[in-house]
């Protein structure tokens, strides 16, 4: 495991950016666990324990800011850092993830998976 740099969850329900993002990660030594099921998401998360979750808003069964809610209120995983990754740029939900909590907010439109791996090393340090 001393080659490994961390463990990432990408919760992520389009299969093209999971494959997009999975790869440029594990390229740069994370290991990455993914689902596109918010419910299993806070399970895995709460078994697994990441360094970072990259967590998309438009989820089936429950959404990113519902993952992101209670993820920040278990004793057990408020301290995971959230970046919230999705194609929803309005202020107000930029606004409303950073007020829940989310340790970032990315556009997938306006970044690339190179822009996310720098901040997920960042937060990481």
């Amino acid at each position: 495991m001393a080659d490994k740099k961390g463990k990432v969850m990408l919760v992520e329900d389009d299969q093209m950016i999971v494959g997009m993002y999975k790869t440029s990660l594990e390229k740069e030594g994370f290991e990455v666990l993914t689902t596109d099921r918010g419910s299993e998401a806070l399970e895995l998360v709460k078994r697994e324990k990441p360094e970072v979750v990259l967590l998309d808003i438009i989820l089936p069964e429950i959404d990113g800011f519902t993952i992101l809610k209670e993820l920040k209120e278990d004793p057990n995983t408020k301290k995971i850092p959230v970046l919230m990754l999705t194609n929803l740029g309005q202020e107000s939900d930029q606004g409303k993830g950073k007020t829940m909590g989310a340790d970032g907010y990315f556009v997938k439109a306006q970044h690339t998976p190179n822009d996310i791996i720098l901040k997920v090393k960042d937060l990481i340090k």
